[in-house]
Order: C-alpha cells, then sequence, then structure tokens
C-alpha cells in the first residue's frame, strides 16, 4: 500500500456544531469507502485514502460521548436556552465536554494506514502537538496519567488545571473527532457541567494563564507546525468553498 503523508487542511470558521459533525461523517465515510473498495482491487489499480485536517470554533454546544453520563450536564432545557447552548449525544469517546466560540477545535479526519496503526500513539501525537503549541506561548503542559488531554500543573498536581480535552472514534484504523484547545474561551460555560467527569479538577485557558487575548491564527500556525512535524505530514490548505 502506498502511504499518502499529505494532509488537507480546512478552515471553517465558527460552525454549528452539527454542521461540522455532518461535514465529518460525510469525510469519513468517503474514507471509509475508498478503502473498502481497495480491498477488492490488486494493488496497482487502489485508490490512494486522502487524509483531513479541520480546523473550527463552534457556537456554545455541550456534546456528551459514549462513555459519558447524562447527568455531568447541569443543565435542562430551559438552561439550555438561557445559555444560548445546545447538546448533543455523540460516537466519540469519552465524557462530556463544552465547545464554544474562542476555542481552537482540531479535527483529523487521517487514515492511520498512512501514518502508523497505533491509536494509543495517535492520541499521544496530538497530545505532544498541544503541548508542543504551549511551549511556544511560554507555557509548560503535560499529561496526568489516566486522564486525557492537556494538563498544567500536572506533576505537582496542588491545583491541576485542564486547558485541552481530546475524544476521537477510529474505525478501520480511520479516525474522526480531535481535540479542544482552550485559547481565549468563556470558562463560565465548564460551571454547568462535570468537565469529561472530573469533579476535583479545574479548567483553563490560554487567556487565563497568560493574562491576555491571544491571537488564534497564531495558535492554529504554531499547532500546524508541531502537527506537521511529528506525523511527518505534508499539510496543504484547502479552499473553504471547496469543503463539500
Amino acid at each position: 500500500m502506498i502511504q499518502n503523508k499529505e494532509v488537507l487542511l480546512q478552515k471553517l470558521g465558527l460552525i454549528d456544531y452539527q454542521q461540522a459533525w455532518d461535514y465529518q461523517e460525510q469525510v469519513f465515510k468517503g474514507i471509509l469507502d475508498i478503502k473498502a473498495q481497495n480491498r477488492t482491487l490488486p494493488e496497482e489499480e487502489q485508490q490512494i485514502t486522502p487524509n483531513y485536517l479541520l480546523f473550527c470554533q463552534h457556537p456554545h454546544v455541550y456534546t456528551l460521548g459514549k462513555s459519558g453520563h447524562l447527568d455531568h450536564l447541569l443543565l435542562d432545557e430551559q438552561g439550555l436556552a438561557e445559555k444560548e447552548a445546545t447538546f448533543y449525544k455523540i460516537n466519540r469517546g469519552g465524557d462530556i465536554t463544552y465547545h464554544g466560540p474562542g476555542q481552537l477545535v482540531a479535527y483529523p479526519l487521517l487514515d492511520l494506514d498512512n501514518f502508523f496503526t497505533d491509536i494509543h500513539k495517535y492520541l499521544r501525537l496530538l497530545e505532544e502537538a498541544v503541548i508542543l503549541t504551549l511551549a511556544d506561548f511560554g507555557l509548560k503542559t503535560g499529561r496526568i496519567e489516566g486522564l486525557t488531554g492537556v494538563w498544567l500543573d500536572f506533576e505537582e498536581q496542588k491545583n491541576p488545571r485542564k486547558i485541552c480535552a481530546m475524544g476521537v472514534k477510529c474505525s478501520r484504523w480511520v479516525t474522526m473527532h480531535g481535540l479542544a484547545l482552550n485559547v481565549n474561551t468563556d470558562l463560565t460555560y465548564f460551571g454547568n457541567i462535570v468537565p469529561c467527569g472530573i469533579s476535583d479538577k479545574a479548567v483553563t485557558s490560554l487567556q487565563q494563564e497568560l493574562g491576555r487575548p491571544v491571537v488564534m491564527q497564531e495558535v492554529e500556525e504554531r499547532l500546524l507546525v508541531h502537527f506537521q512535524e511529528l506525523f511527518d505530514a505534508h499539510i496543504v490548505e484547502k479552499a473553504h468553498e471547496e469543503r463539500y
């Protein structure tokens, strides 16, 4: 099999969660369809599978993963309406999380057959890309054993704070969903949930830690540099209007 290291970057801007999810499902299915077809063809007739990386932000929304508990959402329908937020049960791993303006959401839709077939390595490299990005802004972050995502005060854990949540789906080595990095996020929205099912640890953002707003494009650029290096990928930006 020929490995395709090209990753098509698409910046979707501020996009409704359902619309982005539908688009992910469309791309995900397209990659799986190519893989299924390739299994019936001789090697010289097989198509390479594409890889995508979607960057976006969402209006206020809470999403609950397959292993999550509904009681970790502390709002009823009226409360959601008052917060101008929506709620979805979705097909990624993990518990409940929040997405909103000022948060960089990255959805890699990769055929890991193009890179490596190891889901744990995939998750660790996503975390590493974020850790290196935050280091570029002067923040020392890392992992806490047994918990996904990226944390401050991850060593002594006197006041551990999560700055990046992660939750992925992988089928036949094709990935979807991804990570949410708090850049200039309104952190009060996390007060309406038990974030990722963890009740004893705080949530933070780049803005909160640095004491100033951060230019989103600068964060995107640094994350792309580290993603490209860690995955040995070649990123090509694809025009926004071409995404459908």
